[in-house]
C-alpha cells in the first residue's frame, strides 16, 4: 500500500490522522517540523505528504516550496491540511507547489478520497 508522510507539529493531529491512514492500509512515517518533514521525504521517498501550515520554524508554505523545487522530491504530491481555512491559503499553497488543500479538521472521507485521487493521477 502507499507510504503517506505526515508533517504536523501537533501530536494530537498526527494520531487522529494516521488512525485514519492505518485503517486503510496505508504505510505512515511523521515528522513534527517542516524542516524534519523535508529530511523525512529525501530519506523515505514517500508516494505523497500530508502538510500542516501553521508550525514553528518553516511553515508548511515554506517547506512545500522547498519540496516542489528539489528534483529529489517534486514528484511526491503534497496535500495541504490546515486549521487555515481562507482562500487566499488555499491558493497560496498551490502556487507552493501543492496538489490539494483540506481545512482542518478533515473528515475521513474527504482525506481519504483526496489521497487517492492524487495517487491515482500521479
Amino acid at each position: 500500500m502507499a507510504h503517506i508522510l505526515i508533517i504536523d507539529d501537533s501530536p494530537t493531529e498526527i494520531h487522529v490522522v494516521q488512525n485514519m491512514l492505518d485503517k486503510h492500509g496505508f504505510e505512515v512515517t511523521t515528522a513534527d517540523s517542516g524542516s524534519a518533514g523535508i529530511a523525512a521525504a529525501m530519506r523515505e521517498q514517500p508516494d505523497l505528504i500530508l502538510m500542516d501550515v501553521v508550525m514553528p520554524g518553516m511553515n508548511g508554505f515554506q517547506a512545500t516550496r522547498k519540496l516542489a523545487k528539489n528534483d529529489a522530491t517534486a514528484a511526491i504530491p503534497v496535500i495541504v491540511v490546515s486549521s487555515k481555512d481562507q482562500e487566499t491559503d488555499r491558493i497560496w499553497a498551490l502556487r507552493q507547489g501543492a496538489r490539494d488543500y483540506l481545512v482542518k479538521p478533515v473528515a475521513e472521507d474527504a482525506l481519504i478520497g483526496k489521497i487517492r485521487a492524487q495517487l491515482a493521477s500521479g
